[in-house]
């Protein structure tokens, strides 16, 4: 079977909102791009629907809490991203709902974005590997959430003014990318960012000590389908 070329992500934005379920999310594969996004001078920020207090075995929640939200935004500053924001979902409880597309929404207003980055919400990871409720439930109201914002009717009570100017819509560790973004140079700070993840990184099981030889692997492997570059992989969503 032949292997489609990944095509090059459009350029034609300059303000984007990232959103995810989890502190880690946008660091496993998707860091190097946002560092090439803001050394070319644009404009990123972060929502995270949870903080992540599930996240560490040996943590209670509470302590993991504050670990993982300091990690966090840590990682986000090496890649060039300083507004970082944080919802009060539960994590592994996350729920598609009207309380998630809300608080979605009320971000894409505030923001105002003309690019969305989530995280793969179809069923499987990129890996093959059964996607997480998390991970689903966060990218279906994202996308939800993007129409809500642009209709003032819906969430009018948020007292504030539609948006509707989201051009492109990607999703990160999708199993059927689409396009790509060309990393070269910005994979140290890429692999960096994800290294800040320490005391998550550790508390998995088994732990991971080394992330550097894995994402320097998949950019290799997603260039191969992108002109010999190292990239990062993305499904642009169709709206």
């Amino acid at each position: 079977m032949t292997v489609e070329e990944l095509q090059t992500l459009p350029d034609d934005w300059s303000r984007a909102l990232a959103v995810v379920a989890h502190p880690d999310d946008v660091e496993f594969g998707t860091s190097s791009a946002v560092a090439a996004w803001t050394a070319a001078g644009k404009s990123v920020a972060y929502l995270l629907v949870t903080k992540g207090e599930a996240g560490i075995d040996g943590l209670a929640p509470a302590e993991s809490a504050v670990v993982r939200e300091a990690e966090q935004r840590a990682s986000a500053k090496i890649v060039g991203v300083t507004d970082v924001e944080f919802l009060d979902h539960r994590d592994g409880e996350i729920e598609y709902g009207l309380g998630l597309r809300r608080d979605i929404a009320a971000a894409i207003r505030r923001h105002r974005p003309d690019f969305v980055l989530g995280f793969n919400g179809r069923e499987t990871t990129s890996t093959g590997k059964w996607n997480t409720p998390d991970h689903r439930h966060t990218a279906h109201a994202l996308l939800d959430a993007i129409g809500d914002a642009g209709n003032r009717w819906i969430f009018e009570d948020l007292g504030l003014e539609p948006w509707s100017g989201v051009k492109h819509v990607a999703m990160a560790n999708s199993p059927q990318p689409t396009h790509a973004v060309d990393v070269t140079g910005h994979l140290e700070a890429g692999i960096a960012s994800l290294e800040t993840h320490r005391a998550y990184l550790s508390g998995l099981n088994p732990p991971v000590t080394s992330v550097r030889e894995p994402m320097t692997a998949y950019a290799r492997l997603i260039g191969e389908r992108f002109g010999g570059r190292p990239a990062v992989a993305l499904e642009i969503i169709a709206r």
